[in-house]
């Protein structure tokens, strides 16, 4: 924003607050006025759209303290006054304006004139005549620098793990209460940000308006886990299935079981996949990966017990942990 506009607008006026409002309360102010001319709640309304930019651009101004007191110094400086060439009748004019920030009131061959009061605007890397604040670009006089783009809204939404893995529209309430939808996608992941393209704050001084921003989390589910674009599975089978071979039945994500085949020996930590039933998006699908883990009984009878013995007096007398052992030597 140019500081001629300052001299202009009486951004007090324009959110309906007093001079010492507190941060607080302007915020406060500045939501309610905000959600009575947002665009969403007046579809097709120029006039509110217009008042809606006008307390945006007056909120960034006040709500930035550095602003806010040069905003106040200025206006308590040059209230009605207008920049005006060296010379021009009537007095009060630009030098008049700026001279309380050190500048002279001569002519041009006056020091600290009109040339140092430009230089004002080129501290800190040339933030030139239009400066929020002194050598700070925020969209520049007659386009130089380009226009300030509106700031970014930040939002976050927590779904549970089905409607993340078949994706949703949801509805949520903006900061100001307004509420907007949301299309979250198939296969969003736990902490991805998803991004709505000119929804955010408007530019104050007619550039491209500021993005939301929302951050999705995902519930754990009781059951399966991601793995990328995979589903992963843990799938107790009995001692007995496992060493002598099972059909069992494994469960998928929102649909009918499926059935598969444990060979027999299969030792606890194998994963069986089932192509295609994991993860569906728009680039592909994922896998369901069942890991295979032997539950071993915690009660037995004495039927079931003695049979055990039977077996074990039968089974081969291979050390499992050998191999671990010669290993770890």
């Amino acid at each position: 924003m140019a500081s001629q506009d300052w001299f202009d607008k009486d951004f007090y006026k324009v959110l309906g607050v007093d001079k010492s409002v507190s941060a607080a309360d302007l915020k406060k102010t500045y939501r309610k006025l905000a959600r009575q001319y947002h665009p969403d709640s007046n579809p097709g309304d120029a006039k509110a759209e217009a008042k809606f930019k006008e307390i945006s651009e007056a909120y960034s101004v006040l709500n930035d303290p550095e602003q806010r007191e040069e905003y106040d110094q200025i206006r308590a400086m040059g209230s009605g006054a207008r920049f005006s060439a060296p010379g021009a009748s009537g007095g009060g004019g630009f030098d008049d304006v700026f001279s309380r920030f050190g500048q002279g009131r001569g002519g041009a061959q006056a020091p600290g004139g009109f040339d140092d009061f430009f230089s004002m605007f080129d501290q800190q890397g040339g933030g030139g005549f239009g400066s929020g604040r002194f050598g700070q670009t925020t969209g520049g006089f007659r386009g130089f620098g380009g226009p300030q783009r509106g700031a970014d809204v930040t939002a976050r939404t927590t779904i549970d793990f089905v409607t993340a893995a078949k994706g949703e529209t949801i509805t949520l309430q903006g900061e100001d209460n307004v509420p907007f939808k949301v299309k979250i996608p198939a296969g969003v992941s736990d902490g991805q940000k998803i991004r709505l393209r000119g929804r955010g704050r408007p530019s104050p001084d007619g550039g491209e308006t500021g993005d939301i921003v929302v951050t999705v989390a995902v519930r754990p589910h009781p059951v399966f886990s991601r793995d990328g674009l995979n589903l992963r599975v843990t799938v107790p089978v009995t001692f007995t299935e496992a060493a002598l071979g099972a059909t069992i039945e494994v469960p998928t994500l929102g649909g009918d079981p499926v059935r598969l085949r444990v060979a027999p020996g299969t030792p606890s930590g194998r994963v069986l996949r089932v192509k295609g039933r994991g993860i569906a998006t728009t680039k592909g699908a994922g896998d369901l990966l069942a890991e295979v883990q032997v539950a071993v009984p915690t009660h037995l009878d004495d039927a079931a017990r003695e049979a055990l013995e039977r077996f074990q007096a039968l089974e081969p007398k291979e050390n499992p942990r050998a191999d671990l052992m010669a290993k770890a030597r």
